[in-house]
């Protein structure tokens, strides 16, 4: 008998929740096969077997928390292939007139399971869809969420007539919740979204929070990318957005003011001497910040090629724990949902965040005659008042300003 345990997941993480087990009980498993789905804080991560076997029982059910080292299925490595029962067995079909009912076939054995990434086959529960009725559109043959989404366009097929297995239970009507004596729906929250509710909070408790204001004008980054950007994409294959000008001028200007690049640990202060910039991404389970590392290493291409990858991997839900660890500065982008101001929450344990809204165009005075229309941004910069002072956030805030108005300059930097 070998127990499968749940292992060391990463240093800031000790539990997950069985999202879902891609085996039955009398599957055989090689060493290496994924066994399971586990949801954490911050991915979600397939589980291997350690050991080849015939997996025998499963401890957990969809829907537990689990924590490292805790037993979660059992593997015997001379069991028979099929000859436990599954999971969750059904009721014994009854008999009517001595004859019994067909029973459903059995579920297919872990190898000739479709090879599908996490979010591909979650994707796939969501809608309903067989995934091996989906064709993947990967070299090696993986599914990912962009083959169950083109399935979903794709023209129904007839299908075999199948055995008509016991429909699931109806959803229960609308029903009126006594405490608010009106119709509710109440969802679980998940834990991801558990999780960032749970330290957004403890950040406005445990640190000083304040946040100091500027605004930036455009022109002059829309006037270049305007001109360069076709070049840009025929040359890297990427587009030349906002954001790689906007990483650029934090790091520059974090060399200028270091305490916005360092966090508190006890009575001492770590000032970081590396530049790994964390990007706010909204994905489908809630706010992610994968990290660009060594931003001050990277020209522009290099940072919009990374952003670009972190952001599909993002929303297809593929981001691995690597991509979201450390980072010493986040920046966010509330303005590409239309927000013109807001005060941005630090990602603990940073102690500064930029925060980047929507471009309006305003009235804008050049001089004591003259008025022009300028496309415009404000930006928000939140920081913790125990180590960086009101000064010093200003200049770094004002710093970010300038270079963000002359782009050539940050060209010349690489």
């Amino acid at each position: 008998m070998i127990e499968i345990k749940v292992p060391e997941l990463a240093e800031s993480i000790t539990e997950g929740t069985i999202s879902q087990w891609l085996i039955n009980i009398g599957d055989k498993v090689s060493k290496g096969n994924s066994i399971v789905e586990l949801e954490t804080d911050k991915v979600n991560i397939e589980l291997n077997a350690e050991d080849s076997g015939v997996i025998t029982k499963l401890l957990k059910e969809p829907g537990d928390t689990v924590g490292v080292g805790d037993v979660i299925a059992i593997i015997e490595e001379n069991a028979a292939e099929g000859a436990a029962p599954t999971a969750a067995p059904e009721k014994p079909a009854q008999e009517t007139n001595n004859q019994p009912i067909s029973q459903p076939e059995p579920e297919l054995s872990i190898a000739a399971r479709p090879i599908a990434s996490p979010a591909a086959r979650k994707l796939a529960r969501e809608l309903g869809i067989d995934l091996h009725q989906v064709n993947s559109s990967d070299p090696l043959g993986r599914i990912r969420p962009d083959d169950v989404k083109a399935h979903t366009q794709a023209p129904a097929v007839p299908e075999a007539p199948k055995v008509e297995k016991a429909s699931p239970k109806p959803a229960p009507a609308q029903q009126i919740d006594v405490e608010f004596d009106k119709p509710v729906e109440r969802v679980k929250m998940s834990r991801r979204r558990q999780t960032i509710a749970k330290r957004l909070v403890e950040v406005q408790h445990t640190a000083a929070m304040l946040t100091t204001f500027n605004e930036v004008d455009m022109s002059a980054i829309m006037d270049l990318r305007n001109k360069r950007k076709d070049a840009f994409l025929a040359k890297h294959g990427v587009r030349l957005g906002f954001m790689s000008f906007f990483t650029k001028a934090v790091v520059s200007a974090l060399k200028q003011f270091p305490l916005l690049n360092a966090e508190i640990q006890g009575d001492e202060l770590i000032l970081k001497k590396f530049y790994d910039i964390g990007i706010a991404v909204a994905a489908p389970e809630g706010l992610v910040v994968p990290v660009v590392r060594n931003a001050n290493q990277k020209n522009f291409a290099e940072i919009e090629q990374e952003i670009s990858t972190l952001g599909k991997k993002a929303r297809d839900n593929a981001l691995t724990l690597n991509d979201l660890q450390g980072g010493t500065f986040t920046i966010t982008n509330g303005g590409v949902f239309g927000s013109l101001m807001s005060t941005p929450i630090l990602n603990s344990p940073q102690v500064g965040i930029l925060g980047m809204h929507k471009i309006q165009t305003r009235p804008v005075a050049i001089d004591e005659e003259r008025m022009e229309n300028r496309p415009m941004m404000y930006i928000a910069l939140s920081y913790d008042h125990r180590i960086v002072d009101g000064k010093e956030a200003v200049s770094f805030l004002a710093a970010v300003k300038e270079l963000l108005e002359d782009p050539h300059s940050l060209l010349l930097e690489g």
